[in-house]
């Protein structure tokens, strides 16, 4: 865990530090009950604005969950964790255009990729060839535009994503939906700890929660980290996906969130799929890199 102290934000440094180990506590014993949800939360923290979580929850109940997390820490002594945390200077004020904005990010890596212009280039666990093939050039264009390549560390395009930016001597951020010391899937292990040591890993999933609930409620994560790596990103590439994979979550939260959406060509010619129809009219169809770039870099300008 980082020593450092929190800087609130709008306040006088002296006096305003806060301890990151506290605040990690009293978020993870917000979630101690099950009828909580990423919901739920943000609707709390909304009606109390500017409040951080040891404002919100008692004492005894902090000073509890500090013990939880100093005891998993000393296991895991690679995995300490820094966090992100709301109303503080270090938070990307990005995330906040989500439905449901997350309070408190945990991170591992270099912290200033964060601010890196940045696209997530996602897709399906089972990629095909011609998936992996496409990820690959998409990635390389995009490295050599200086672009940050987000992914959600998934097996298939995901994974591809990340590999190739790291290849083409390109960053990277991991946007996970485990903590930050799980492994999922277990094959990534190597290349999670790599993203962690020389790039960026983050997770909105609280450990005690995920390790005290059962497994399949914890496939809820999923979506709600690629709402997360939507908000934390300027655009998103689907480069292929069935009608039931978790990348729609992501379309839909681009649009919702006023991210870019790009959805590859080959995705709408494909006839065993349906789900590109429902974006046709709010993503920008991608017939090659130019049609990305151009509207990236029109970003830019209209910006300057």
């Amino acid at each position: 865990m980082n020593t450092f102290q929190l800087k609130l934000a709008n306040e006088d440094p002296l006096v305003s530090s806060i301890e990151p180990l506290r605040e990690m506590a009293a978020y993870e014993a917000l979630w101690e009950d099950y009828g909580v949800t990423f919901k739920k939360i943000a609707e709390l923290f909304a009606s109390r604005p500017g409040s951080l979580p040891s404002e919100i929850v008692p004492q005894d109940k902090i000073l509890s969950f500090v013990k939880i997390l100093a005891d998993l820490f000393q296991q895991n002594a690679t995995k300490k964790p820094g966090i992100l945390l709301n109303n503080t200077f270090d938070y990307p004020a990005k995330l906040r255009a989500a439905k449901h904005p997350i309070e408190l990010l945990y991170y591992l890596g270099d912290l200033g990729l964060i601010k890196t212009r940045s696209v997530a280039v996602v897709g399906s666990r089972k990629a095909t060839p011609e998936g992996k093939r496409r990820t690959a050039q998409l990635v390389r264009d995009l490295v050599k535009d200086k672009f940050t390549i987000v992914s959600g560390l998934a097996a298939g395009i995901d994974s591809e994503a990340h590999r190739n930016a790291i290849e083409q001597g390109g960053k990277t951020i991991a946007v996970i939906g485990t903590p930050l010391d799980e492994y999922y899937p277990v094959e990534n292990k190597n290349l999670q700890d790599e993203i962690a040591k020389n790039h960026l890993v983050v997770s909105q999933v609280p450990f005690y929660r995920y390790r005290h609930q059962d497994y399949r409620h914890n496939k809820g994560f999923f979506p709600e980290r690629n709402k997360t790596m939507s908000a934390l990103t300027e655009a998103t590439i689907i480069v292929e996906a069935s009608d039931t994979s978790g990348t729609l979550y992501q379309a839909t939260a681009a649009i919702q969130q006023g991210r870019k959406l790009f959805i590859l060509d080959s995705c709408f010619e494909n006839k065993d799929i349906t789900w590109p129809i429902r974006f046709e009219h709010q993503a920008i169809r991608v017939k090659n890199y130019s049609d990305i770039q151009s509207a990236l870099i029109q970003d830019v300008i209209s910006t300057d």
